[in-house]
């Protein structure tokens, strides 16, 4: 009886109410969605980074390094030569070393080269179809394949770049030969194949002006048949040495290290920044970095969500007062009536709480609506994506029995004050 007259009650002036409500609806929101979004934030984040102590890549920013080498969400630093990588993928104290070579890319989505252990390091397996074995074989992301809708022997053309509009390659075309199994990581979002088609794919044009000299060249031995000879015996041995030192003259865009060894952790970034032309920087360190910035804006934004529920909590508490002194007639013939002190005050107390109740509803309704925009824009921006249905239930818990206390705390005063009416006066002036 109590629930029913006090959301009858609630109602008695409709635009009080609302206000309340929408009060109460943006700071839930708002502490909703950035409790969802840092939650998932950090947690895409660390997941990525599991198995990379080191990542070495050209020198510049080492959180740029970072962002490109690891989450594929910025542009490279720039490549670095294989073989002076080499030396320090092949250390003793290296466990695993994955080379990455940034490519082209097909409609927005990056085409890596890189190994097999890429995709072990992320726990994908083939869903369907087999690893690349070729060059230009490929094997999709779960997310690339249902959001391009390729199967397996479908072929593209790749674009040069990261720029989905930029200039097409139309001498190479791809060909699936597998798709990876769901990861919920990064790997979801790429195109991998093997090195060897990066660079096939980058020195298509330096062959074919080479090939156009060597047929120039060519055309002068015809002419000068002693100095043909003599050219055929050293472009031979040139061709020898260059088929020996193939990789190593090639570039790759930056190494995943993981460490057999904690030492390298500590001693390779001064060593390789004071002896190479690189730079080694570490996931962790950056991130840490990365989260303490987001940390200043999500807790900037939380102090603003907080003071608009503080805010809410005013406007119950004036609503709630002002409404009492109205009432204070209807409330003395409830006591007549039979009504107890006790009754009186829990119907104040239920009318707030009513209020917060809708107000937490409707804040964590729109929060997730919220983040599911958020979650399409960073998709399109970065392929990171974040699911608008998961459960954060400590901290969301916590912000429900936050709302409940500020409805309680608010209709506290006028509750009292119901309590303690004074049957007799209070007629007496009616």
């Amino acid at each position: 009886m109590i629930g029913k007259i006090a959301w009858k009650n609630m109602w008695f002036k409709p635009l009080n109410t609302v206000l309340s409500v929408i009060l109460l609806t943006a700071s839930v929101a708002i502490i909703s969605l950035l409790i969802l979004l840092q939650k998932q934030f950090e947690k895409q984040f660390s997941s990525n980074i599991d198995g990379v102590d080191l990542v070495i890549g050209a020198k510049g920013s080492p959180m740029q390094l970072i962002l490109s080498s690891v989450y594929q969400m910025d542009a490279p630093t720039g490549n670095i030569n294989y073989g002076e990588a080499k030396v320090w993928m092949t250390h003793p104290f290296v466990k695993t070393a994955i080379p990455l070579a940034f490519g082209d890319n097909y409609r927005g989505f990056k085409i890596l080269g890189t190994t097999e252990e890429y995709l072990k390091k992320y726990d994908a397996r083939m869903a369907t179809g087999v690893l690349f074995s070729k060059n230009f074989e490929v094997v999709l992301g779960s997310e690339v394949a249902r959001k391009m809708n390729l199967k397996l022997g479908d072929t593209f053309l790749s674009s040069h770049g990261d720029a989905e509009e930029g200039e097409v390659h139309e001498e190479h075309p791809y060909v699936v030969v597998g798709i990876a199994s769901e990861t919920g990581k990064v790997i979801d979002n790429l195109i991998l194949s093997n090195i060897e088609s990066v660079w096939a794919m980058h020195h298509h044009e330096e062959e074919a002006i080479e090939s156009v000299e060597h047929e120039h060249k060519e055309g002068e031995e015809h002419h000068h048949d002693e100095e043909a000879h003599h050219h055929e015996e050293g472009a031979e041995h040139h061709h020898d040495e260059e088929a020996h030192n193939h990789e190593e003259d090639h570039e790759i865009t930056s190494v995943l290290i993981k460490f057999k060894n904690k030492m390298g952790f500590v001693l390779w970034p001064r060593l390789i920044a004071q002896n190479t032309s690189m730079q080694a920087a570490s996931p962790a360190i950056e991130i840490n970095r990365l989260f303490s910035l987001f940390g200043i804006g999500l807790d900037a934004l939380q102090y603003l969500a907080y003071g608009i529920m503080l805010i809410s909590g005013i406007s119950i508490f004036i609503a709630l007062y002002n409404t009492l002194k109205e009432r204070k007639y209807e409330f003395a013939l409830m006591r007549v009536s039979g009504a107890t002190r006790l009754q009186l005050l829990l119907l104040v107390l239920a009318e707030s709480v009513f209020l917060c109740l809708i107000g937490f509803v409707f804040g964590t309704v729109v929060g997730r609506l919220g983040l599911y925009f958020i979650s399409n824009a960073t998709e399109d921006d970065y392929k990171m994506a974040f699911d608008p249905f998961e459960l954060a239930l400590r901290e969301e818990l916590i912000l429900f029995l936050i709302t409940i206390f500020v409805g309680i705390i608010a209709a506290l005063i006028p509750a009292i004050k119901a309590y303690r009416l004074n049957i007799s006066k209070t007629l007496a002036y009616a």
